[in-house]
């Protein structure tokens, strides 16, 4: 099992939006989170959800604390991955959410 979160993509980013981070077109993607990971470490994975299946992960290049959200102002992390990502072998179901999951991997197959 891999440790991470879980992030739902938007379904306004289309296919091409959930494509692009696993076709080789985007070298890294920057995901973000409310607060300070208590959890989340460099290696860990982000698990990408897009309209309500398990799409991949994509492994996490660097936390950058600090950050603010520029709509509310409260503290983010900014949480940069490498792409491309790995695909899952057949899309799951999995029901998307806002904002951020803590994940122990066992989704992953």
């Amino acid at each position: 099992m891999s440790f991470g979160i879980t992030k739902t993509i938007p379904a306004s980013r289309g296919d091409e939006g959930i494509d692009s981070l696993y076709d080789g077109s985007l070298q890294e993607f920057e995901f973000h989170m409310a607060g300070k990971p208590s959890k989340l470490s460099v290696g860990d994975f982000v698990y990408t959800i897009f309209k309500d299946e398990l799409r991949g992960r994509l492994k996490i290049t660097e936390l950058i604390l600090g950050a603010t959200n520029p709509n509310s102002g409260k503290a983010r992390t900014l949480v940069m991955v490498q792409c491309p990502g790995e695909k899952v072998g057949k899309p799951t179901g999995l029901k998307g959410h806002r904002g951020t999951r803590y994940c122990d991997g066992v989704i992953w197959r």
